[in-house]
C-alpha cells in the first residue's frame, strides 16, 4: 500500500525493471526457436505454431510449479534467472549443434528445450509478482507487471527480426539475452543480499553463468562454423542472416569437388557443378522462342544466374532484377569469386535490381516486359507459396506483353508430381497457355518448369553460342513428359487454401 501512496520505492522499480528484461529475454527465446526449427525443418507456419503453442504451454506449467515456491523467494527468484539465462541464452547453439551432431533427434532436442526453456520462464513472474507483494496493492501490482511484461515484448518482437538476428546472428542473439538474464540475477543478488543466507554461493553462481555465457559470445562464430560445416558437408565460406532468410555458402574443394554451394535456409538453390544446367534450361526456352526480346524481369533469382544467361542476348536493353533480400544481391554483386560466377551479370549497366516483395511490386508497377522469369524458392512455407497462387499469376500476365513468354520455375514432376501438376493448373486457371517441360539437374534430380503466355508456345529456331547443356536437337525432349510424370488432376493453388504449399510438404516429406 505504501508504495502507491508515496510512489515506487527503488526496490519496487528494480523488480519492474527486471520484468522487463525478463519477459524481453523469453520471447527471444521463444522466436529463436521458432526460427531455428523453419530455418532447419521448413514450413516455417507450422515451425512456429508448434513451438510457439509449446512454449505457451510450458510457461503455464511453470506458473502452476510456481506456487510450491514458498520460502526464500529471492533467492529462488535468483537461481531461476541463473538457469534461464544458461539454458534459454544457449538454445540456439545447442539446437544448431544438435542438428549438426545428432539431426535424427533434433526434434526431440528442440521441444525438450523449449518445454525446459517455457516452464523456467514460466516461474519467473509469479515470483516477481510474490516479492512485489509485500508493498504493492494487488490492483497496482498486476497492472505494473502486465504492462512492463507486455512492453518487454512488444520491444523485442520488433527487434529481433529488424535488428537483432541480421546484425548478431540467432547465436550471439540468444547469449545476448541470456546475459541479460544473467544480469537481473546479479542485480537481484544486490537487491536481497541481507535476505539471502548463502550470498557468497549465489555470487560464485552469477560470476560463473557470466563467465559462460561471455565465452559463449567470444566462441559464437566458431560454433557456427562449425555447424554449417557438419550440415552443409562443405565449409561455409559466406554466411549471413538477413530479416528473411539465412544465408550460406559453402565450398567443396578437391578434384571434382562440387564448387560453390547457395543455401536458403538449409535448402540448397544451386551447385556450381551443374547449375549451367537448371539456368539454361529455365532461361533459354521462353528467350530464344521470343526471338526479340528488349525488356526483361527476374522475379528472384538474386544470385544474378538468370541475368548471367538473360545477358546473352545482344537485343536485350534492359534487365529488371526483383529480389525481396538486399543481402542476397549484395553478396552476389561484392564477392569477388560470386560475381565470377554469375559472371558479373548484376554489375552490368543493363541491370536494374530492386529490392522488394515481387508480389506487391507487381501491384504497383506499371511496366510491361517481353520475358518475366519466375525463379523463386521452393513453395515451403505459406509467404513465398502466395508467389505460386493464381492471384500473382493474374498479375504476372498483367506485366507481360502480348507476345511475351513468362517462365516460372517449379519442383519435381517426378518427386512431386502434384505439386508440379498444381502450378500448371493455376497458371491455366487465368487464362494464360501453361506449356510444361522438365529438365535433369544432378543437385536436384528431374526438375520442372512451365512457360505461360497468350499464344502457343513454338519451338525456337536459334539458341545462342556458348552453351553447354541445351541444343536445339535436345530441346523438344524437354517437353515429353514419361508416364510416371504425366498430368495428375490438380486443384488451383489460391491465397485462400494454399493447397500447394501442403501438397508440396506431403511430397518432398516422403522423400526425406
Amino acid at each position: 500500500m505504501a508504495g502507491s501512496a508515496a510512489g515506487p520505492r527503488p526496490l519496487e522499480v528494480a523488480l519492474l525493471a527486471s520484468v522487463f528484461v525478463v519477459s524481453a529475454c523469453g520471447l527471444v527465446y521463444e522466436l529463436a526457436a521458432g526460427a531455428l526449427a523453419s530455418y532447419l525443418l521448413g514450413d516455417s507456419v507450422l515451425q512456429f505454431s508448434t513451438v510457439i503453442g509449446t512454449y505457451l504451454f510450458a510457461m503455464g506449467v511453470g506458473s502452476y510449479l510456481s506456487r510450491h515456491f514458498e520460502r526464500q523467494l529471492p533467492a529462488h527468484f535468483l537461481r531461476i534467472e541463473l538457469l534461464v539465462a544458461l539454458v534459454g541464452g544457449a538454445l540456439p547453439a545447442l539446437l544448431f549443434v544438435a542438428h549438426a551432431w545428432l539431426p535424427a533427434s533434433f526434434r526431440f532436442v528442440l521441444y525438450a528445450l523449449v518445454l525446459l526453456v517455457g516452464t523456467l520462464v514460466g516461474l519467473e513472474i509469479p515470483l516477481v509478482m510474490r516479492i512485489l507483494k509485500r508493498n504493492v496493492a494487488l490492483k497496482d501490482l498486476v497492472s505494473q507487471v502486465l504492462t512492463f511484461d507486455y512492453l518487454g515484448a512488444l520491444a523485442v518482437s520488433l527487434a529481433f527480426p529488424l535488428l537483432l538476428v541480421p546484425q548478431l546472428g540467432l547465436i550471439r542473439t540468444g547469449l545476448l539475452f541470456g546475459l541479460m538474464n544473467a544480469a537481473v540475477a546479479l542485480w537481484a543478488l544486490w537487491l536481497f543480499r541481507d535476505e539471502l543466507r548463502q550470498f557468497r554461493a549465489h555470487a560464485l553462481a552469477c560470476a560463473m553463468t557470466l563467465g559462460a555465457l561471455g565465452a559463449g559470445m567470444a566462441g559464437a562464430q566458431q560454433i557456427t562454423s562449425w555447424a554449417e560445416d557438419r550440415m552443409y558437408q562443405d565449409a561455409a565460406v559466406f554466411a549471413s542472416s538477413s530479416p528473411y532468410q539465412r544465408i550460406v555458402v559453402t565450398h567443396g574443394g578437391g578434384e571434382g569437388g562440387a564448387g560453390y554451394k547457395l543455401f536458403l535456409n538449409g535448402n540448397l538453390q544451386f551447385s556450381q557443378r551443374d547449375e549451367y544446367r537448371y539456368h539454361e534450361a529455365l532461361v533459354h526456352p521462353a528467350m530464344a522462342a521470343h526471338g526479340g526480346a528488349r525488356k526483361v524481369a527476374v522475379l528472384g533469382g538474386g544470385d544474378g544466374m538468370a541475368v548471367r544467361e538473360i545477358l546473352k542476348y545482344p537485343g536485350v536493353q534492359s534487365v529488371t532484377l526483383v529480389e525481396l533480400d538486399p543481402a542476397m544481391t549484395d553478396l552476389f554483386s561484392q564477392q569477388p569469386a560470386l560475381v565470377q560466377l554469375n559472371g558479373g551479370a548484376l554489375q552490368s549497366p543493363k541491370v536494374r535490381i530492386i529490392n522488394a516483395d515481387a508480389f506487391s511490386w507487381l501491384e504497383t508497377s506499371e511496366e510491361g516486359f517481353d520475358v518475366i522469369v519466375v525463379d523463386f524458392p521452393d513453395p515451403t512455407n505459406f509467404s513465398i507459396g502466395k508467389l505460386y497462387t493464381n492471384s500473382f499469376y493474374a498479375l504476372l500476365d498483367k506485366h507481360l506483353a502480348a507476345s511475351g513468354y513468362a517462365v516460372v520455375q517449379t519442383t519435381s514432376p517426378l518427386v512431386a508430381r502434384k505439386s508440379f501438376w498444381t502450378v500448371v493448373s493455376t497458371i491455366e486457371s487465368v487464362g494464360l497457355t501453361a506449356t510444361p517441360y522438365h529438365a535433369h539437374v544432378p543437385s536436384f534430380g528431374e526438375w520442372g518448369y512451365v512457360l505461360a503466355s497468350r499464344r502457343p508456345y513454338r519451338q525456337p529456331d536459334a539458341l545462342p553460342s556458348g552453351l553447354r547443356f541445351l541444343s536445339l536437337e535436345s530441346l523438344p525432349a524437354l517437353f515429353d513428359f514419361p508416364l510416371d510424370m504425366a498430368r495428375l488432376p490438380a486443384e488451383v493453388n489460391r491465397l485462400s487454401n494454399q493447397v500447394l504449399v501442403t501438397t508440396y510438404e506431403a511430397e518432398w516429406g516422403r522423400v526425406k
